[in-house]
């Protein structure tokens, strides 16, 4: 049994039915539960909540501070590698964009890390494009030793793994991988993949699967917003999220929301949801999981992601650069999108504790798990 199984259970077009034809009264139920459904998220997602958003947001406040109190945890990407053997439509390391490309050396690395040290970073993600042949095993054997020596969580965002593949990287010092479906729609999913692995449309949906029985302490999960109806893809998010807390407990998860950016190969501006549309789905999925880790990154603007640091957020990236050694060395190397917040890591922290939080450098110290 695995997600893609579930998944096999589950009609795009009655999901989404459900949603648009949910009610004031439906809304009104979701609200007064103590522990919400599917069927109250449904309800918390439709046009019909949207007269509600200041009660979601006041509770989606409220839940977090329980949980997380007044604190932001921090963390960086640090882009690896832009080689890519997958063409999407939608990604600038697409393999179909002809621009330089550009995989770091150990050396290379070594700077990088001490580049990000120094803004005070304790949790780094990982990122490459997905090229199993070049940046596959036997690089992250190669570089995953030198990076966790200057920081205790690692995160990664690269291709999906098999199991003992993800096994063998948590020996290593892997604590959490972030694998986005991008979209649940899989017809959707199919004409935005064009080449490449990544096409498998099941190998990526097993992923979080594999991560829990692999021991990963972190999986995040989301959807790309814009390539479908973003109602239906987040209700999609949810039920995989109630899923994996369901049969793998043991794992921590987070959500982040992406919203399509412009890129190479795709001048795409965001739009497709409004940043009400936003606030509504950061809080809704509050009211739906307290306990789940809600992730945003530069992607938004940051009059945006001022005000929604009290809503719900509960982990964020500052001073970005998308592009590999965009810390350490000035680069020419293809990002892989834009980025809309381009204040220093310092100037994020100090907007964030203007608005009383306190601001978390480190996630985990994994000697607390025995």
């Amino acid at each position: 049994m695995s997600f893609s199984d579930y998944w096999q259970q589950l009609e795009w077009q009655q999901l989404q039915q459900g949603i648009y034809e949910a009610s004031s009264r439906d809304v009104e139920r979701a609200l007064g539960s103590n522990k919400l459904t599917l069927e109250n998220f449904a309800a918390l997602l439709s046009p019909a909540a949207d007269s509600y958003l200041p009660q979601m947001a006041e509770r989606a406040a409220s839940l977090t501070r329980q949980r997380f109190g007044k604190t932001i945890q921090f963390y960086l990407p640090l882009y690896l590698s832009n080689l890519c053997a997958n063409d999407c439509s939608y990604c600038g390391f697409s393999m179909s964009n002809r621009l330089k490309r550009r995989t770091l050396t150990p050396e290379e690395i070594e700077r990088e890390c001490l580049a990000i040290k120094q803004m005070g970073f304790d949790s780094v993600l990982l990122v490459t494009g997905e090229h199993e042949a070049k940046v596959g095993m036997n690089y992250f054997h190669s570089v995953l030793p030198i990076i966790k020596r200057h920081f205790n969580y690692l995160m990664m965002e690269v291709q999906p793994l098999a199991q003992e593949e993800y096994r063998e990287l948590v020996s290593l010092g892997l604590d959490a991988v972030m694998v986005y479906q991008e979209t649940y729609h899989q017809p959707t999913y199919a004409s935005h993949h064009l080449r490449g692995k990544k096409q498998d449309f099941h190998w990526r949906l097993q992923t979080p699967d594999r991560l829990a029985r692999a021991g990963v302490d972190k999986i995040g999960l989301g959807a790309l917003i814009g390539l479908d109806d973003w109602r239906t893809d987040s209700l999609f998010v949810a039920h995989h999220l109630r899923y994996l807390e369901q049969n793998y407990w043991q794992s921590r998860y987070s959500i982040s929301f992406p919203r399509l950016r412009p890129c190479a190969g795709n001048t795409r501006q965001q739009g497709l949801m409004r940043d009400r549309e936003l606030v509504q789905l950061i809080s809704a999925y509050r009211l739906l999981s307290p306990q789940v880790e809600l992730s945003l990154s530069t992607r938004e603007p940051a009059w945006l992601r001022d005000k929604l640091i009290p809503l719900g957020i509960t982990s964020m990236s500052a001073g970005s650069s998308t592009s590999p050694g965009g810390y350490a060395t000035a680069t020419e190397a293809l990002e892989q999108f834009s980025i809309d917040d381009n204040r220093s890591p310092s100037e994020v922290q100090a907007m964030i504790q203007a608005q009383g939080f306190e601001v978390v450098w480190k996630d985990w110290e994994r000697s607390y798990s025995g």
